[in-house]
């Protein structure tokens, strides 16, 4: 199975937005012969997607191609040949009229899309990773055997097991398209969205504050103890919380993490230029918190918090965003993948409710297409849009 990282470094590349940091890492992947495969597949499927849509002057679109490879090879000299020759393998199947295959061409708006199906892994603090069926009811067990804690469908439930060995933690991943609840030895009950991963202790050290490490999106109800602090990081930043429930949301490409307080009090510190917590910036419920991960600043607004806690009930909840931003939620949601074409549409804000466990992405884009009139095209999981 392709990792998502590579998949979104092969769609950027396919689109003309990688930087050079990125084809290193890319190009490097596709020195394995079976990654090479997966990725000449891409490149069919991209040109081949895209020709079918718009039905171009083929002779003009492989001078074109030709004209960009030969400018990207002296850009980049020559470090990235194996990613360059794909993109020029293109241009020959261009020239034999590849593209035009009628099963191909027949694969419209109509056509089913069918969602990868990824599966929720624990990764113990030796390295083994087990996957987490939603279905099951089952024990927890650490690396020696012992029982920690037990599965309870679409929940892990951690107990408190008296003294830890320090450095004992486990991580929790939950891929695209899936949501997954777990509630910590301390009680603590963390929500995890898709596309998401905690790292946790499987339990708390007597007498020293609780840290745990989040990428994504959580919503978390935090147990209270005064004489302990509850401390979220997300690499950058640090969210010290004093017995609450708010969301938190981390995603990579994202440029802030948005801390929501529905209730409690948090406070927000910069985790790599604080040296203490002087440096904190406190919220009330019914703030949001942006912290930008390049500035290291942090801000307050006043929001309507059932915006951004509305994906715990199976809702996407839209006001006034991007087309881009909108495309993102979806691909998470859904577990497929959307290539935008339509640079306009990507900066058009819209207002939508989505729910997401009863309408399918198919009538998610039947939605867009009746307010905006887009054109698309279906392969497999992926859309392309015209």
């Amino acid at each position: 199975m392709i990792p998502e990282e590579i998949e979104r470094l092969i769609i950027k590349f396919l689109s003309n937005s990688t930087t050079n940091e990125e084809l290193v890492k890319l190009n490097s992947w596709i020195q394995d012969t079976d990654n090479e495969e997966v990725f000449k597949e891409y490149v069919k499927t991209h040109f081949a997607t895209t020709l079918a849509m718009n039905n171009p002057d083929l002779e003009e679109v492989r001078t074109n191609l030709l004209k960009e490879i030969r400018c990207e090879t002296n850009k980049k000299r020559g470090r990235f040949k194996t990613v360059f020759k794909y993109a020029a393998m293109a241009v020959l199947f261009l020239s034999l009229g590849y593209f035009l295959d009628n099963e191909l061409t027949d694969r419209d708006a109509n056509q089913p899309i069918a969602p990868k199906i990824d599966a929720i892994t624990l990764q113990l603090g030796n390295g083994e990773i087990k996957v987490i069926s939603g279905e099951e009811t089952a024990d927890v067990l650490s690396e020696e055997g012992n029982v920690i804690g037990v599965q309870k469908g679409q929940k892990l439930v951690y107990e408190e097991h008296g003294s830890q060995e320090e450095g004992s933690y486990n991580t929790l991943r939950i891929p695209k398209g899936k949501q997954f609840n777990i509630e910590l030895s301390d009680g603590t009950v963390v929500y995890l969205n898709a596309e998401s991963s905690l790292k946790f202790p499987t339990t708390f050290l007597a007498g020293e504050e609780r840290k745990v490490f989040l990428t994504g999106e959580a919503f978390m109800e935090v147990a209270h103890d005064s004489n302990i602090p509850f401390i979220v990081n997300t690499g950058q930043l640090d969210v010290k919380v004093y017995g609450t429930s708010f969301n938190i949301a981390n995603y990579p490409e994202d440029e802030s993490t948005e801390v929501v307080l529905v209730e409690g009090s948090v406070s927000l510190k910069n985790a790599v230029n604080s040296r203490n917590y002087k440096d904190e910036v406190f919220l009330e419920p019914g703030f949001k918190g942006s912290f930008n991960k390049e500035v290291g600043s942090v801000e307050k607004e006043k929001v309507n918090t059932s915006q951004y806690t509305s994906w715990k009930s199976g809702n996407l909840v839209f006001r006034e965003i991007s087309f881009e931003k909108i495309i993102q939620k979806l691909e998470r949601s859904y577990n497929v993948v959307i290539i935008n074409n339509n640079k306009a549409l990507a900066k058009e804000t819209f207002n939508a409710t989505i729910e997401t466990q009863y309408e399918t992405i198919e009538q998610v884009l039947n939605y867009f297409n009746k307010v905006y009139e887009i054109d698309y095209i279906i392969v497999e999981n992926k859309i392309v849009i015209k």
